[in-house]
Formats: C-alpha cells, sequence, structure tokens
C-alpha cells in the first residue's frame, strides 16, 4: 500500500495536534517545539528534516512513546501519548515501534539471528514463532548468510541491515528511523532506505525517517522541513517544492 496524493488521514497511524515541548521555567525555558501538527497515515514514508537543534529528535521521541508533550494532543496507534502511563508508554514502544538509530546499537556478543531472537523473547513469542520470524527477516535483507555472524564481522551497510531486521521483529505500526544512513556510503544508504520504505509501503505501516541526506527524499512519500520547534514546509516529495505553513 502507498498514500496517494490527497489521500485523508482517517487511517492516521501517528497524529500530533499543537503538540509542544519544553524545557526548564522562566528564563531558563526552552522551548524545542512549539504547536506542532504532524501526521503519518498507513503505508506513508514522511520524511523529517532541519538543521540540528530544529527540534527533529524531540519530535521523534515523542512520536515513539520516549517523551510525553508539554502540551496538546498525541496519539500512536490509537493510544493517547498524553495520558499514557509509563507502563503503557513502555508496552506501546515493545509492541507497536521500531526504532532504528544512526548507529546500529546491536549487542556485541550476539550474532545477527540472535539479535533478532532476543526481540522475540522480550515479545514472548514462541521460540519456533521468533525463528521463523527472524529467517524470514533475514532472507528479505539478504542477510541469511550472515546469520551465525557477530558484529565486529560485519560492514557497515550489514550491521544497519540487522538493525533493520530487529526493528521490524516485532511487526510494528510504525517505524521511526532517525539518521539510519549517516554511517553508509550513498550506495548502502540507499538499499537501507529502499527496504524501509518497501516494508511501510507493502506492509501498510507508518514510517518516519530524518535525514539530512536530500537525495533519500524521493523514496519517500511526504517531505516535512522543521526549524527552531516549529513545522515550516511540507509537500509531497516528488513535488520537491514544499509548501510553507503558516
Amino acid at each position: 500500500m502507498k498514500v496517494n496524493k490527497g489521500q485523508t488521514m482517517n487511517d492516521s497511524v501517528l497524529e500530533l495536534q499543537n503538540v509542544s515541548k519544553h524545557y526548564g521555567d522562566g528564563d531558563a525555558r526552552v522551548d524545542a517545539l512549539i504547536d506542532v501538527d504532524f501526521q503519518v497515515a498507513a503505508g506513508e514514508l514522511v520524511a523529517l528534516i532541519g538543521p540540528s537543534g530544529s527540534g527533529k529528535s524531540t519530535l521523534l521521541s515523542i512520536a515513539g512513546a520516549l517523551l510525553a508533550p508539554s502540551a496538546g494532543d498525541a496519539r500512536l496507534a490509537s493510544v493517547d501519548l498524553t495520558r499514557a502511563s509509563a507502563r503503557e508508554r513502555a508496552d506501546l514502544r515493545l509492541h507497536q515501534i521500531g526504532f532504528i538509530f544512526q548507529g546500529s546499537n546491536l549487542i556485541s556478543y550476539l550474532t545477527a539471528r540472535e539479535q533478532l531472537l532476543f526481540i522475540g523473547k522480550l515479545l514472548d513469542l514462541p521460540n519456533d514463532e521468533a525463528g521463523r520470524r527472524a529467517d524470514r527477516l533475514l532472507r528479505e535483507l539478504d542477510m541469511s548468510d550472515r546469520a551465525g555472524h557477530h558484529p565486529s564481522a560485519l560492514s557497515g551497510g550489514q550491521r544497519q541491515r540487522i538493525a533493520i531486521a530487529r526493528a521490524l521483529m516485532n511487526d510494528p505500526r510504525i517505524i521511526l528511523a532517525d539518521e539510519p544512513t549517516a554511517s553508509l556510503d550513498s550506495h548502502r544508504g540507499r538499499q537501507v532506505v529502499e527496504k524501509l520504505a518497501s516494508e511501510v509501503h507493502e506492509r501498510g505501516k507508518g514510517g518516519v525517517l530524518v535525514t539530512h541526506d536530500e537525495r533519500l527524499i524521493d523514496l519517500c512519500d511526504r517531505v516535512v522541513r522543521i526549524e527552531d520547534g516549529r513545522i515550516r514546509s511540507e509537500a509531497n516529495a516528488d513535488d520537491r517544492a514544499p509548501a510553507a505553513v503558516h
């Protein structure tokens, strides 16, 4: 499934309305996000771009149930993030969200396959089901022949593909990728995002890609630019000329 231009957000996986996030009080207050509206539909991959300190990481942390907003409404997979307890947010992260970070953050003493099986254990999946799921993901990412290798024996691109497989082990409703190609060359980086886009479009998941590499935008459906904690513009990715948000 791929979102078409003009599709409504009735099938939103993620929806932030008038979300603000600040730290500190008085003269020490820092406004990281200011009245942000941001949505992601099922089957849509959104590129989130902006300079360092623009609020990208804060937005992603709220979307990933790592931070609660200071004001506004935030919903992910029908869960009200604004009012969810710490336990509810932890459960949401485990079962509904797939995180992919700039560094693969693999566990050094686990093989590629064991990285995935570890997630299966956290999910309380039966061993045979976890094994089938892990083997399918390794096969889809062309990593079956590296299943028994530890991270130190894998290239940067291979480690990142294992990180993607790990993020998909819980069959998440939304995938949040924070600069996942920063340490990769352009060819490997594009392969990583192509797999991410394929998973989003073919399996009807939501996806957010934080990136500085605008060469990857054509793989996304929509581009949202954020600066100084505010959404400044957004457009369909193939328009390449985001309209300003007033």
